[in-house]
């Protein structure tokens, strides 16, 4: 059983500001189900990381709104429900017309594809297990997986066991820094989420002008000599 720590009352979540308050009032409203409910947005989503979800949940967890495990659960759930829903998506597209989309998707590479197909066709269930933990291929890894036919069962529990570790560690980092993160959120709530929006605004920007670079120089300049 986690230990009760004493403290004061904390403001209400809806009182928190920006992308923070949003995901906190949440997980206020609908408890553990909201959890999960945000792991499964993250999960087509990756814009909106779960690194920065997780802790306010276990933030949540500790001022007592919401149970610690009941939040690991939903978490794990909504990400598994997920990857059900890539892992059928690469199932149902196959190989080849999978492989015939990314290259009629603007920015995306069939190397990209070819790469994450090479990564699952040699490491397996641990390329599952393992790429629950990694940023991005926490999303995809479930489509070469459906792709292959990955043994279903095997499928579900790799990926089970992987969220629960990951979503145990954030949920609990911000559990265990409940007392520090409080004021923080309380006075910066605005700023600290429109810091998160522009970083992600600028990853997205860097991958756009590179991947344009890229496809420039694979296509070619007039100074290209014959």
């Amino acid at each position: 059983m986690l230990p009760t720590i004493a403290r004061e009352a904390v403001a209400p979540a809806a009182e928190y500001e920006g992308f923070i308050g949003w995901v906190l009032s949440l997980m206020t409203s609908v408890g553990e189900v909201g959890v999960g409910l945000a792991l499964f947005i993250e999960t087509f989503f990756p814009p909106m990381p779960s690194e920065a979800v997780l802790p306010g949940a276990g933030f949540l967890a500790w001022d007592g709104r919401i149970s610690f495990w009941g939040a690991v659960a939903g978490a794990t759930i909504g990400g598994l429900v997920g990857a059900w829903v890539w892992y059928a998506l690469g199932a149902a597209f196959g190989r080849e017309r999978t492989r015939a989309l990314v290259r009629r998707t603007p920015l995306l590479e069939v190397e990209d594809f070819d790469k994450a197909e090479a990564v699952f066709t040699r490491w397996g269930a641990v390329a599952v297990l393992a790429g629950r933990c990694v940023p991005m291929v926490r999303s995809f890894i479930s489509i070469p997986a459906g792709i292959e036919r990955m043994n279903f069962g095997l499928f579900t529990l790799y990926t089970f066991l992987g969220s629960a570790v990951w979503n145990t560690l954030w949920i609990g980092l911000g559990f265990a820094f409940g007392p520090t993160i409080e004021p923080v959120l309380a006075r910066w709530s605005g700023i600290l989420s429109t810091v998160v929006v522009v970083i992600v605004a600028l990853l997205l920007l860097w991958f756009v002008l590179a991947r344009i670079r890229k496809l420039r120089r694979r296509n070619g300049s007039p100074q290209t000599p014959a």
